[in-house]
Order: C-alpha cells, then sequence, then structure tokens
C-alpha cells in the first residue's frame, strides 16, 4: 500500500463513511456516554483500540480459516462475535484495575461494545462487505489495509463522540424545551451533524 491509499482509507472512514454519522452504527454508547468528554473520550479510546485488534484478529481468520474452508458465510458471526467479546474483557479488565474512575463513568456502555454493531460492522466491512480490489491484495497487504480501516474507522467514532459531548455540555447550560431535553435533544443533534457530514458524501 502507498500514502495516497493510506490517506484514501483514512479519509473515508473518519469523515465520508463515519460509522456514526454516516452508517448510524453505534448509537447506543453514542447517546449514552456523550454527557461528559471525559467519558465520550474513554468510550472513544476503547472502541478505537478493539476496532483495530478485532480488525486485525477477524481479518486473519477470514482469509487464513474461514475462507480455505469455504465456511465464511456459516462462522463469520460467531466467531466476529466471540473474538470482539474475548477483546472487551480485556479491556474491561485494564479499565478496572488502571482507570477505575473512567470505568464507573462508563458503566454498562463498557461492557456493551461486546454488541456494538460499530465494531461488528468494521469487522464485516474489512471482511466480507471489503472493497473488491482487497480481494487481489496478499493476506499481509489485505491485514495491514484492514487494521488501518479498523484504526480510521475508531478515530471516525471517537470524534463523533467529542463533538457531541461538546455540544450536549453547552445544551446543559441552555433553556432546553422541557420535552426536548435529554436524548430526544441529543437525536435532533445528531441528525444535524449527519446532514453536515453529508457534505464529504462521494469525496473517498
Amino acid at each position: 500500500m502507498d500514502a495516497a491509499q493510506f490517506l484514501t482509507i483514512a479519509f473515508a472512514s473518519i469523515l465520508v463513511h463515519n460509522v456514526v454519522l454516516a452508517r448510524f452504527l453505534g448509537l447506543c454508547p453514542f447517546i449514552g456516554v456523550t454527557q461528559k468528554t471525559e467519558s465520550a473520550l474513554g468510550m472513544g479510546a476503547a472502541v478505537t483500540f478493539v476496532m483495530f485488534l478485532a480488525s486485525f484478529v477477524t481479518f486473519l481468520l477470514y482469509r487464513l480459516i474461514l475462507v480455505p474452508a469455504d465456511v465464511e458465510l456459516a462462522l463469520r458471526t460467531p466467531m466476529f462475535i466471540l473474538v470482539i467479546a474475548a477483546l472487551v474483557q480485556l479491556v474491561e479488565l485494564f479499565m478496572r484495575s488502571r482507570a477505575p474512575a473512567l470505568y464507573d463513568a462508563l458503566g454498562i456502555y463498557l461492557p456493551l461494545i461486546t454488541t456494538n454493531c460499530a465494531v461488528m460492522g468494521v469487522a464485516l466491512l474489512n471482511t466480507t462487505d471489503a472493497p473488491a480490489h482487497w480481494a487481489e491484495m496478499s493476506v499481509a497487504t489485505g491485514l495491514v489495509a484492514a487494521s488501518w480501516q479498523g484504526i480510521c474507522s475508531g478515530i471516525g467514532f471517537s470524534m463523533a463522540m467529542l463533538l457531541m459531548s461538546g455540544i450536549r455540555e453547552r445544551l446543559s447550560r441552555v433553556n432546553v424545551p422541557e420535552s426536548l431535553q435529554g436524548v430526544p435533544i441529543a437525536f435532533v443533534c445528531t441528525g444535524l451533524m449527519a446532514m453536515a457530514f453529508l457534505g464529504f458524501t462521494g469525496m473517498g
């Protein structure tokens, strides 16, 4: 892969096909953990780490085991879920011992990364739903591309989380109509952000 390909994947994953604002994946933690910037940053970092490792491991399993055995359609989902669940457990154990305050702030949303459709979505985008030319890549080159896309998708997720947390912190200091307080105004802001990100469509 050359520099242009790295930049193309980064631009597409972070802006054009942002997992939250363009693909609408991972909305549960996006809405649930963006009341404070610290929590949003911690969740973004955790999801980015899991996306990267999940992309790395699932791509290898897919190309070296599932495809040669011709069982990719039958076993990809349970195998990918097992990989993601194991990685989330590692992140959860690390945060519990090293960052207990952040662990408590994230609450139930941390173990829910296991069922975060954004992580599973990126794993599928790297394998069964990957661009056609990826099938022509060697395993090593494809692994680099998949891992990079996982990192960039996580960065896109984190960026959306931080933008939303900044908006919600400002909203907490203004008079919002009672019927729109909390989750309703959060979804209104999400829709407006998604409309803004539509401006990147066709650029990646």
